[in-house]
């Protein structure tokens, strides 16, 4: 074991011991951060995830299952496929027998879900504690009858470490029989060569049950689940001692990483087995424990995991010796160290006092980030956090949905994003020259290991959604403005940000006859328009990245490309001078077709661009929007409802914002763990972007902030809904000071905003 994991575990010993947990003891935690599936939600019941920014694992209604599990940036890369992410063995497994009786064995995991097998059930996510707690009265088909409680998380205050503990207390006296498991998968069947399909041959493609992969499998299944199937981890080494009651692995990645895990178990205070057997087979890495057990008496066995990946820890003799470790520090110590690590990240949030609804999906977005989130490291956050949806890659979700989400409440679990970008700018200088271009080029999906690019084919028409180039740009110098930190600027932003610009300046064109620039062949965020001229959102972006590079490089002392300033003053965005509103693009496109959004304007009024604009012109664009919702919107992205609740912000119109907000609450929480869906009516979930929006349309939508040169600014009057008394940002963080913001009404009913500072 490293130094480092020993000293970890020491840690969380030391801090148990000395009290630094004792919120975990909270007397009732506030219900808005509990989420709980009933036996209605058997039928229904779409999986959640625990993750600590590492390593996850999906969640069972059981709470016994072995479930899918990734590790972050763990990639399978399969010939003729994109990378996708790997699934390492299912750790989350122990499996339970009453004993075997003249009618057979019964296990509990292969036992059907019903409200008579599984009496009085209880499954709750404790999103401010992050533990997954499971309670029902099991009676198999035998009529043997026994309590079960099970409790699972993946420690916040451990990277490589998760355990799950399982308390029987059976109604009968015998031999009851535990099986500690890792699920070996096997490779998913059919592997498509995705990236070479072309759209036509994904429409008619089907999966190993002769299912059309681009159709939704059931109510509960990610759509377009067998295109996103994980990738394959091959076992290389296994072994267990039953004796030592351990198990332990080596794998690799589908021609990718290697990887470790390994389990410790504990036994019950007292308890003997009466027998132990190391199971090992293709599938199926285990320990079969028989354990003699006393009607009435409760027994509480816990599996201890740990895991590492290549580049994040060691092999699985170093790994095998963490879970150890873990086993002598106990469960309650581990438990109390990761629920202090959760209730630390709880010091900052955003409160609403008036719409509990609201509050309590607020809660279940800033969990999922927080999951999600790492610290001190160069990877960025996939699409759809560590699930396969959308193959793991990095799209600008990442720079311009969760990023400025995180920014103000929790910086250094922002850092790594923008981080990530200045890792990967060798293949983003390698993709621009591809394409003809100079500087860097960052692809619209981005591999989260190498940041190379993985978009698949048949999505290949947005390799030219290039304002992905912008929003990098300017996240980057979102997180100097926020920071200050001129040294970060220098060494990191800046060269992404210098790069970023000569990328612009090789892709603008000047049409000399209006005495203007332009940029030709990109794809809108409204991207069923592919291949148009002077998309309004990617030439004000890539304005607003000129003018960043420009400001950047007075920063650092440099001396700016003279282009940079010329080009961003005379950039094109299409306008109506007759409607006095921007067009979407060039006027020479028809904007007729249906899509998800209807028309991209609002995105003008996205908070990092905020393209300069007057009050009317801003409510015309608003107008149009949604007309254009209207007309030629289907099944609404939900990214769309986060853009009108900020543009109705902006507008100063609270309650128009408080509609907005409320629609995000309609369909697109799938559950019964708030899991948040592209649209509302189908099923990609996991979407991180949109949990991510909804926090920002209180950070900078409600309270009108903006992060720019003057500093954290009132661009915008701050508003509430009708009935809402207030919104608090709590302990969010700029330039080194920590403030509370409030808005509120005054005596007279005016919303103001109201920022304290907080002692250092």
């Amino acid at each position: 074991m490293k130094l480092g994991q020993r000293f970890a575990v020491g840690m969380l010993v030391w801090a148990a011991a000395c009290g630094v947990a004792a919120g975990a003891a909270q007397a009732q935690t506030d219900p808005s951060f509990l989420l709980t599936a009933t036996p209605e939600d058997f039928a229904a019941y779409f999986p959640s995830y625990l993750a600590n920014g590492y390593l996850s694992t999906m969640t069972g209604p059981r709470g016994t299952e072995g479930n899918l599990a990734y590790v972050v940036a763990f990639m399978d890369y399969a010939r003729d496929d994109i990378a996708r992410p790997a699934a390492i063995p299912g750790w989350s497994g122990i499996d339970y027998s009453t004993g075997g009786t003249s009618a057979g064995e019964f296990w509990l995991d292969q036992t059907k879900l019903s409200a008579k097998a599984f009496a009085n059930y209880s499954q709750t996510l404790n999103l401010h504690d992050a533990t997954l707690s499971t309670t029902y009265r099991y009676t198999d088909d035998s009529q043997r009858s026994t309590d079960v409680r099970v409790t699972s998380f993946v420690s916040q205050a451990s990277q490589h470490l998760a355990a799950t503990r399982i308390a029987i207390t059976p109604d009968f006296s015998g031999t009851v029989r535990l099986r500690f498991s890792f699920a070996l998968w096997a490779p998913h069947q059919p592997r498509f060569p995705i990236r070479t399909m072309n759209g036509e041959e994904m429409l008619t493609a089907v999966d190993a049950n002769n299912m059309s992969v681009l159709e939704p499998v059931n109510a509960v299944t990610a759509d377009r689940a067998p295109v996103w199937y994980h990738g394959d981890t091959h076992v290389l080494a296994q072994d267990g001692d039953a004796s030592d009651l351990t198990l332990w692995l080596d794998g690799r990645a589908e021609q990718g990483l290697a990887m470790a895990e390994a389990a410790a178990i504990g036994l019950p205070e007292g308890a003997s087995p009466s027998d132990v057997k190391l199971i090992k087979g293709p599938h199926r890495l285990g320990l079969l424990v028989s354990v003699p057990v006393e009607k009435g008496r409760t027994y509480k066995f816990a599996k201890y995991t740990a895991v590492s990946r290549e580049g994040w820890g060691g092999d699985a003799k170093a790994t095998l010796a963490f879970a150890r470790a873990a086993r002598a520090s106990g469960f309650d110590a581990l438990l109390e160290a990761h629920v202090s690590a959760w209730h630390e990240l709880w010091q900052s949030d955003v409160l609403i006092d008036g719409d509990a609804r609201a509050q309590q999906a607020l809660h279940s977005d800033l969990y999922y980030l927080l999951s999600n989130t790492t610290v001190g490291t160069a990877w960025p956050m996939g699409a759809c956090a560590l699930t396969p949806n959308y193959a793991g890659h990095a799209f600008w979700d990442s720079d311009s949905w969760v990023f400025p989400a995180l920014l103000l409440l929790y910086p250094e679990r922002a850092k790594p994003i923008v981080m990530f970008r200045h890792r990967t700018m060798q293949p983003a200088r390698e993709r621009a020259r591809q394409y003809g271009a100079r500087g860097t080029m960052y692809p619209w999906e981005s591999d989260p290991e190498t940041g190379v690019d993985h978009t698949p084919y048949f999505a290949y028409g947005v390799w030219r959604e290039i304002h992905v180039n912008a929003d990098i740009a300017i996240a980057q110098w979102q997180y100097y403005l926020a920071t200050g930190d001129r040294a970060w600027l220098r060494e990191y932003g800046w060269p992404v940000i210098r790069e970023i610009a000569e990328f612009w300046v090789s892709r603008v064109e000047l049409n000399a006859a209006e005495h203007r620039y332009e940029i030709h062949h990109v794809t809108s965020p409204d991207e069923a328009y592919d291949d148009v001229s002077n998309d309004s959102f990617t030439n004000a972006s890539a304005r607003k990245a000129l003018d960043i590079a420009v400001a950047a490089a007075r920063e650092v002392g440099a001396a700016p490309d003279p282009r940079w300033e010329r080009i961003a003053r005379q950039m094109y965005i299409p306008f109506s001078t007759r409607e006095q509103r921007h067009l979407d693009f060039d006027a020479s496109t028809p904007h007729d077709k249906v899509t998800w959004m209807g028309s991209s304007l609002s995105w003008l009024a996205y908070p990092n661009l905020d393209l300069p604009m007057t009050q009317q012109v801003r409510r015309n664009d608003f107008e149009f929007q949604l007309k254009e919702l209207k007309v030629h919107g289907d099944d609404p992205n939900e990214m769309m409802m986060v853009m009108l609740a900020v543009h109705a912000a902006e507008l100063g119109d609270g309650n128009a914002a408080g509609v907005w907000i409320a629609r995000n609450l309609v369909g697109f929480l799938k559950p019964p763990f708030n899991v948040r869906s592209e649209t509302a009516a189908n099923n990609a979930g996991y979407i991180l972007s949109t949990s991510a929006g909804f926090v920002q349309s209180f950070v900078y939508g409600l309270t009108g902030l903006r992060i720019d040169d003057k500093g954290l600014s009132e661009a915008y009057p701050p508003v509430l809904p009708d009935g809402w008394r207030s919104v608090t940002l709590k302990n969010i963080a700029f330039r080194g000071q920590r403030y509370d913001v409030v808005v509120s009404r005054d005596a007279g009913g005016k919303v103001r905003l109201k920022r304290t500072q907080r002692p250092l």
